[in-house]
């Protein structure tokens, strides 16, 4: 069972200011809400340079129509099946699919499979959401 804790910060007025109006933005309903989100996502950043267990997602945006594509993404998922969980298909038009991989493991192999995936000649776009698995925050 986790307990609250109250602590004071200090802060120039000028970056207490800009920091009330991003909370506000991004609609957080106070201020102890938006600094446990940046511990978090610090938190998190560490996790992926320490080569910790992490979690994840990659995504491409691909032309379905170039040649050998979509085989050398699944030999390439092959490869890395150790971290991939899942993996979603959508098909946005005619043209571009969307594939979604969720992924578990190192930081290190996570980033080396969206790296390889991203290089394919073929790929339009593609990102890694690096998350946490939730056992160290």
């Amino acid at each position: 069972m986790s307990f609250l804790v109250r602590f004071g910060i200090s802060l120039e007025k000028d970056l207490l200011r800009k920091f009330d109006s991003h909370r506000k933005i991004k609609n957080y309903a106070n201020r102890s809400e938006a600094i446990r989100d940046l511990i978090r996502e610090d938190l998190v950043k560490a996790e992926w340079k320490g080569n910790k267990e992490i979690s994840g997602a990659i995504t491409l945006i691909y032309d379905h129509h170039k040649r050998e594509l979509l085989n050398k993404i699944t030999d390439i998922q092959h490869d890395f099946q150790k971290i991939i969980i899942s993996t979603q298909h959508v098909h946005l038009d005619h043209d571009n699919c969307l594939e979604i991989i969720a992924i578990k493991g190192s930081s290190k192999d996570a980033q080396e499979l969206a790296d390889t995936l991203k290089a394919i000649k073929g790929v339009k776009h593609g990102a890694l959401s690096m998350s946490s698995t939730g056992k160290e925050l």
